[in-house]
C-alpha cells in the first residue's frame, strides 16, 4: 500500500463502510467491458424492467437483444471493432438501444450534442476519423451532407432504423483497455480536445459511485439529464450494471419529476444545480409525496449552500454533491452516510487518489489552495492526437492535472473547489479565486446565483466583477451587495462592480459559460 496515497485509501474505506484491500478493489472496479457487464446482468434477470424513456419501456432482456441487433446492423455497414462511430441523437429509447449497439459491436462512441452546428459536427467527424454516424433529427441531415465531403465518413444510420431482421450479435469479449467513448471537452477555451475513455475507465467510474452510494437492483432512478452527455449516460450505465429500473424524460419538467417520483417510488434523483433551482421554485412541489427518495445527487456545476438548503427544505435531505471531470469520470463525493457538507464535494471515491498540489506538483499542506490532481482506474491515459496537451496534463506518477483549484479541510479531509486555474483572477498582483466570492454573494438574500469574473483594468490588471441573478423577490441594489461583502471579504477580493442579469449563459448541463459572462459585464 506504500505506493498509494494513504488518505485517499482511508476515504475509500469511509465510503464503503468496511475494510478494503486497495489493489483488489482497483482491479474489481475496472474488470471487464461495458457490453459484457450489461449482457451478464440482462442474462441473469431478462424480465426485470430496465428503462422507461418518455413512456417507451424495455426490460433488461429486451435492451440486450436490441443492442445485439443494432450491432449486427452496424456490421452490415462495415463497422469493425475499434472503429469510431459519431453518435448524435436526443434522448429516446431508440437512442439508448443504438448506443448499446455501438458498444456491442466493439466500436468507440464519439458523443456529439444533437444541437451542434454544421461546423461543430464537421470538426468532430473529421478529427475523430469516424467511419459511420448514428444520428437523428437535424444532426442526421447535416451528417448526411458531410458524408459526401469527408472520405472517412462512409454514411449515416438513423437511430430509428428497423433491426428486427437481424440476428443479435453476441456479447463478444471486448478488451477493457479499448476506448468505449471518445468525449470532447467543452471547448470554452479553444478547440475541444478528444478524450478517449476506455471500458475500464467508464466501469471504474460508475462502479465506484454505485458502491459508495449503495446503488442496488431495488432502486428506481429518476432523471431528465441529456443522454448524449456523460452525466446523463451514467444513470443508464448504473441501471444496466445494477439491474435496477430508471424512468427518464427527454426534457426537464419539475412537475414530471415530482409526479414520477411519487408514482414510481423513485429512490434516486440525479440532477445539476440548474435543475434544483427550477425544482425548488415549482409551486406544486409541497403537495407531492417525495418520501421514497433516499438519494439526491448534484454534479456538473457548483451547488451553492443556499440552494442546498432550499433542496433540503423541499426534498427532505441535503443533496449529495460530487465532483468529476470529462477526463477522470466521477472522482470525489460527499459520503452517503454523511455528514454532507454544502459547499464541499467530499472525499475521494473508491479507486481514486487525490492530492492538492503547488506549481511543482508537490502536495500542499491542508487548507492551502492548489491544483487538484487525481489518478486511478477512472482516469484517461491522455488526449488523442495531442502530445503537447498530454505532456502538460500529467505530473510524474500518472497524476492528472484537473485544472481545478481547491483545498482540503484540515479538520475532516473534505475537498472544496475554489475555482479553475484558468479562471484565476490576478487583481493588483493578488490571486482571487472566483468561487470563494460567489459563495459569499449567494449568501445575500436577494441573490439566487452569482458568477465572478476578471475584466481587464488599467489600474488593477484585472478587476473583480460579479454578475448576479435575483431570486424573484427583493430588488438587487449594487450598493447593498457591496456593503454586504465589505465585512466578509478582504478589499482585494471585493467586486468592483455588480451587474444584475436576468439569466446566466450556460450549456445544457448548467455549466456557466464564463467567457460569455465577461462579455455581458464588460463596459
Amino acid at each position: 500500500m506504500s505506493d498509494l496515497h494513504e488518505r485517499s485509501v482511508a476515504a475509500w474505506r469511509r465510503h464503503l463502510g468496511c475494510a478494503v484491500e486497495p489493489h483488489d478493489l482497483i482491479a474489481r472496479l475496472s474488470r471487464g467491458s461495458l457490453p459484457e457487464a450489461f449482457h451478464a446482468m440482462a442474462a441473469a434477470a431478462p424480465e426485470r424492467p430496465a428503462l422507461d424513456v418518455d413512456g417507451s419501456a424495455r426490460t433488461h432482456g429486451e435492451l440486450d437483444a436490441a443492442a445485439g441487433r443494432f450491432a449486427a446492423l452496424l456490421r452490415e455497414h462495415g463497422v469493425a471493432a475499434g472503429d469510431r462511430v459519431l453518435f448524435s441523437a436526443p434522448s429516446s429509447i431508440a437512442m439508448v438501444e443504438a448506443y448499446l449497439g455501438v458498444l456491442r459491436a466493439g466500436a468507440t462512441v464519439v458523443l456529439a450534442n444533437p444541437s451542434y452546428t454544421r461546423g461543430e459536427l464537421h470538426h468532430l467527424a473529421s478529427d475523430s476519423g469516424a467511419v459511420i454516424a448514428v444520428a437523428a433529427g437535424q444532426a442526421r441531415a447535416i451528417l448526411a451532407e458531410l458524408a459526401d465531403e469527408l472520405p472517412a465518413l462512409q454514411g449515416v444510420v438513423d437511430v430509428e432504423t428497423a433491426t428486427a431482421e437481424f440476428e443479435p450479435l453476441a456479447a463478444e469479449s471486448v478488451d477493457g483497455d479499448q476506448a468505449a467513448l471518445l468525449a470532447y471537452t467543452s471547448g470554452t477555451t479553444g478547440r475541444p480536445k478528444a478524450v478517449p475513455l476506455t471500458h475500464a475507465n467508464v466501469l471504474a467510474s460508475i462502479r465506484a459511485a454505485m458502491f459508495a452510494w449503495r446503488w442496488t437492483a431495488g432502486d428506481v432512478l429518476v432523471h431528465s439529464l441529456p443522454l448524449f452527455h456523460q452525466h446523463g449516460l451514467s444513470g443508464v450505465h448504473a441501471t444496466l450494471l445494477s439491474g435496477c429500473r430508471a424512468v427518464i424524460a427527454g426534457k426537464f419538467d419539475p412537475e414530471w419529476i415530482c409526479r414520477t417520483i411519487a408514482s414510481e417510488g423513485g429512490t434516486i434523483l440525479l440532477g445539476v444545480p440548474a435543475i434544483y433551482e427550477r425544482l425548488t421554485a415549482w409551486d406544486g412541489i409541497g403537495g407531492t409525496d417525495l418520501s421514497s427518495l433516499r438519494l439526491v445527487v448534484s454534479g456538473s456545476a457548483p451547488l451553492s449552500p443556499a440552494l442546498a438548503a432550499r433542496v433540503e427544505r423541499t426534498l427532505g435531505q441535503i443533496p449529495l454533491e460530487r465532483y468529476g471531470t470529462t477526463e477522470s469520470g466521477l472522482d470525489v463525493s460527499n459520503p452517503y452516510g454523511g455528514p454532507r457538507r454544502p459547499g464541499t464535494v467530499g472525499i475521494p471515491l473508491p479507486g481514486i487518489e487525490m492530492r492538492v498540489v503547488g506549481d511543482a506538483g508537490d502536495e500542499l499542506p491542508d487548507g492551502d489552495d492548489g491544483e487538484i490532481v487525481v489518478r486511478g482506474p477512472q482516469v484517461f491515459g491522455g488526449y488523442a492526437g495531442d502530445e503537447t496537451a498530454v505532456a502538460d496534463s500529467f505530473y510524474p506518477g500518472g497524476w492528472f492535472r484537473t485544472g481545478d483549484i481547491g483545498n482540503v479541510d484540515p479538520a475532516d479531509g473534505y475537498v472544496s473547489i475554489t475555482g479553475r486555474a484558468k479562471e484565476l483572477i490576478i487583481s493588483g498582483g493578488m490571486n482571487v479565486y472566483p468561487r470563494e466570492i460567489e459563495l459569499v454573494l449567494e449568501d445575500f438574500d436577494p441573490v439566487a446565483r452569482a458568477v465572478v469574473v476578471g475584466v481587464p483594468s488599467e489600474r488593477w490588471g484585472e478587476e473583480v466583477v460579479a454578475a448576479v441573478v435575483g431570486n424573484g423577490g427583493e430588488e438587487i441594489v449594487e450598493e447593498a451587495v457591496l456593503e454586504f461583502v465589505r465585512d466578509r471579504l478582504a478589499p482585494y477580493k471585493r467586486p468592483k462592480r455588480v451587474v444584475v442579469v436576468e439569466r446566466l449563459p450556460t450549456n445544457e448541463m448548467g455549466k456557466v459559460l464564463r467567457s460569455e459572462v465577461v462579455r455581458l459585464v464588460e463596459r
